[in-house]
C-alpha cells in the first residue's frame, strides 16, 4: 500500500490548442495506463463533439503508477482541464482537488490570454507550478523568448521549465521527474474521520449518478454509510473506483487520492459540486469551503422547429443537465414560436455545444432566439428584477434605470494589430484600463459591457489579427446604461422572439438592419406586410413586403369593360384589406437565424 507521500495530484492547464490533451496522452502512455493498441489521440476527450472540434469540454481524471529513476513507486492523479474561457468553472473545480499544476505554453505562440487566466487561478490557491514549453519540434519554436515572456507577463521563475514535444514524446520523462521532485504530496491523515470533497458528478445510464471525489482525511470503503453535508442525506457506497483511464473498481480510496464512488443516487440535484462528504456515524463539525456556484451569463430561448418535438426537447435538456450542471433551463412560451425553454449558459461556445448536442444526440431541429445577458431593472417602487428575456421588460414608465453586466477583458496581441483592436473595443463601448508590452506582444486590459462581447467579439478579434490575438474575460459588476428594448413588429404584431435590449445609440442602425433582413427572408403573401422596428410606441425603422397581385382583368374585353374592370379591382382591394386584417404571416426559421447573424456581420 502506498503512503500519502508517494501521491502527486496535479492539473494540466493551458490556453486552447497549446497541447494539454496531447501531453496527457504521452504521460498515460509512458506510465502504461493504456496499451499501444488502446491508445488513440486525445484519449481523455471522450465526447464526439470534443474530438471533432479538437477542444476539451469536461475535465477528466486519470490515476497512473509511475516508477521514478530512483526506483521508487509513485501514484500520479492527473486532471486534464479545458482551455476555453466558457469552461473556466471546470478548471477552478479541478484545481481545488490538486496541490500543483503543469502550465503548458506553446513555444511557437507564447503566453496567451487564457494561459494568464488559468495560471492566476492556480496561484490564488497556492499551487506549485511547473512551466512546460510544448511543440519544440516545430521550426517556429522559440524556447528562450517564451521563457522570457512567462517571466515578464506571468512572473513565474522558469529555471525549472521543461522543453518538450507532445507529438514526439521528447521531454516527457523530464516532466514526470519534475512532478515527483517539485510538486508537494497531499496533506491529510489516514486515521482521521472521513473528510471528502465532491469535485464533479455526472449521470451514467447504467450506474446512475457517478460522483468524483478527492479524499482529504480518512478513507472511503465499499458498503460504508456516508453523509452529504449540504443536503444532510445518508447513502451507502455501492462501488469505489479510479480511472486508469478506464474505470477500475478498488476496495477503498485513501487520504490524498482522487476517484469515483457510486451510491445509487438517481437524481443529480442531490450531489452538489463542492459539497463535503463525511461518514454518517462520525459527522464533521465544519464543512469544506466548497466552490462558488457557476452562474449562467448568456440566455436565449430554445424552441423546436416542429412543435410536436417539444417533449423530446424537454427530455433532451433534462438528460444534458444531468451531465452538465452549469446550464439552466425553464419553460417559456412565445406567440411566434410556440412552446420552448429559456436557457442560461456560461458563454456563447457553451450555448453552441449544448444546441449541437441536442440536435445530434436527440435528433431535434432547434430554433435559437437572440442570445442576451441578464440585466438588473430598477423600478420606481424600489423593486429590482433580473431580466433574462427582453420581451418581459416592464412598461418603460415604471422603470427608473437599467444596469448591465460589465467584464474585464484581457487581450494579448502582436503589437502590429493594436490599432484595429482598440478601434473594435471603443466601438463596443469599451474603456481602456491598461496597456503593457512583453517583447513585440501587447497585453491590453479593457472594461466592456458583456452584451457587446457576447455575439461576435471573439470572431472579429481573430479575423482582424489573423488568429494571433487571444481573449479572456471575467465579469466584474453591473453598471447603469442607456438601454432600450427594441421591438420588431410584423404586420403590426410584435414578434416577442425578436425583441432585444440595445444601447440607445445603436437602436436605429440595428432596427433598420433587422427590418431589411426580414424583408428579404419573409416570403411574399397575398397582402402587403409592413415590418417595423419600435422603441416603446415610436417607430424608428420600416420596410414593406409587397403582396402578390393576381391579374383579375385578363378575361375582360368588349363593351363596358372599363366599369367591369373597376368593380373587380375594388373587390380585390377589399379582399386584400380583409386578408391583411385576419391573415397570418408565416415567419420562416431562416428569418430568425438571419436576424441572429446580423450582429455577426456588423
Amino acid at each position: 500500500m502506498s503512503t500519502i507521500d508517494n501521491i502527486r495530484n496535479f492539473a494540466i492547464i493551458a490556453h486552447i490548442d497549446h497541447g494539454k490533451s496531447t501531453i496527457a496522452d504521452r504521460i498515460i502512455h509512458r506510465c502504461g495506463g493504456l496499451t499501444e493498441r488502446e491508445m488513440k489521440e486525445q484519449v481523455l476527450d471522450s465526447m464526439d463533439i470534443e474530438r471533432e472540434r479538437g477542444i476539451t469540454i469536461k475535465a477528466q481524471t486519470v490515476k497512473l503508477n509511475y516508477k521514478s529513476k530512483s526506483g521508487k513507486d509513485f501514484i500520479l492523479n492527473i486532471i486534464d482541464t479545458p482551455g476555453h474561457v466558457d469552461f473556466s468553472y471546470e478548471v477552478s473545480r479541478s484545481l481545488y482537488a490538486c496541490e500543483g499544476s503543469i502550465l503548458i505554453v506553446d513555444s511557437t505562440q507564447g503566453v496567451e490570454a487564457q494561459t494568464l487566466a488559468n495560471v492566476y487561478q492556480a496561484m490564488e490557491i497556492n499551487h506549485e507550478i511547473i512551466p512546460v514549453l510544448n511543440k519544440i519540434d516545430l521550426p517556429a519554436s522559440e524556447v528562450d523568448k517564451t521563457k522570457n515572456q512567462i517571466e515578464d507577463v506571468i512572473g513565474i521563475e522558469t529555471s525549472n521549465a521543461v522543453p518538450c514535444s507532445g507529438k514526439t514524446g521528447e521531454g516527457i520523462d523530464e516532466i514526470l521527474e519534475k512532478i515527483i521532485e517539485i510538486l508537494p504530496p497531499p496533506k491529510g491523515n489516514q486515521n482521521d474521520n472521513l473528510k471528502c470533497l465532491l469535485v464533479d458528478s455526472w449521470y451514467d445510464a447504467y450506474l446512475g449518478v457517478v460522483t468524483l471525489v478527492r479524499v482529504i482525511n480518512g478513507k472511503i470503503i465499499k458498503n460504508m454509510k456516508i453523509k452529504m453535508m449540504s443536503t444532510n442525506q445518508d447513502y451507502i457506497v455501492e462501488k469505489v473506483g479510479v480511472f486508469t483511464p478506464k474505470p477500475k473498481d478498488v476496495d477503498e480510496l485513501n487520504s490524498g487520492e482522487i476517484g469515483f464512488i457510486i451510491t445509487g443516487i438517481k437524481n443529480l440535484s442531490e450531489t452538489k459540486v463542492g459539497d463535503t462528504i463525511c461518514e454518517a456515524s462520525k459527522p464533521l463539525k465544519e464543512a469544506l469551503p466548497g466552490f462558488k456556484p457557476s452562474k449562467p451569463v448568456v440566455f436565449c430561448g430554445l424552441f423546436p422547429v416542429d412543435s410536436s418535438e417539444y417533449q423530446k426537447l424537454k427530455d433532451g435538456l433534462a438528460k444534458l443537465k444531468l451531465n452538465d450542471s452549469s446550464f439552466s433551463y425553464e419553460p417559456e412560451s412565445s406567440s411566434a414560436l410556440g412552446l420552448g425553454f429559456r436557457c442560461g449558459f456560461l458563454g456563447l461556445l457553451h450555448l453552441e455545444i449544448i444546441t449541437e448536442r441536442l440536435e445530434r444526440e436527440f435528433d431535434i431541429n432547434l430554433l435559437t432566439t437572440t442570445p442576451g445577458v441578464v440585466y438588473k431593472v430598477y423600478l420606481n417602487n424600489d423593486m429590482v428584477i433580473d431580466l433574462q428575456n427582453p420581451s418581459n421588460l416592464p412598461d418603460p414608465t415604471l422603470v427608473k434605470y437599467i444596469e448591465e453586466p460589465w467584464i474585464k477583458a484581457t487581450i494579448i496581441t502582436p503589437d502590429q494589430y493594436l490599432g484595429p483592436i482598440m478601434k473594435i473595443c471603443q466601438s463596443k463601448r469599451g474603456i481602456q484600463k491598461n496597456l503593457n508590452y512583453s517583447g513585440n506582444r501587447a497585453v491590453l486590459n479593457y472594461e466592456i459591457p458583456l452584451n457587446e462581447v457576447v455575439f461576435d467579439f471573439n470572431d472579429r478579434l481573430k479575423s482582424i489579427t489573423s488568429g494571433y490575438a487571444s481573449f479572456d474575460y471575467e465579469i466584474i459588476n453591473h453598471k447603469e446604461g442607456e438601454l432600450v428594448k427594441l421591438s420588431i413588429l410584423v404586420n403590426t404584431e410584435p414578434v416577442d422572439a425578436l425583441a432585444m435590449m440595445v444601447h440607445k445609440d445603436f437602436a436605429q442602425t440595428i432596427g433598420r438592419e433587422v427590418c431589411e433582413k426580414l424583408k428579404d427572408l419573409i416570403p411574399r403573401h397575398n397582402f402587403m406586410i409592413p415590418i417595423q422596428a419600435a422603441i416603446g410606441g415610436k417607430i424608428i425603422a420600416r420596410e414593406t413586403i409587397k403582396g402578390f397581385k393576381k391579374d383579375v382583368l385578363t378575361k375582360i374585353h368588349g363593351g363596358g369593360a372599363r366599369d367591369r374592370k373597376r368593380k373587380l379591382l375594388d373587390k380585390q382591394k377589399k379582399g386584400k384589406t380583409r386578408s391583411k386584417q385576419f391573415g397570418k404571416v408565416e415567419i420562416p426559421q431562416e428569418a430568425f437565424i438571419g436576424v441572429l447573424k446580423i450582429n455577426k456581420e456588423n
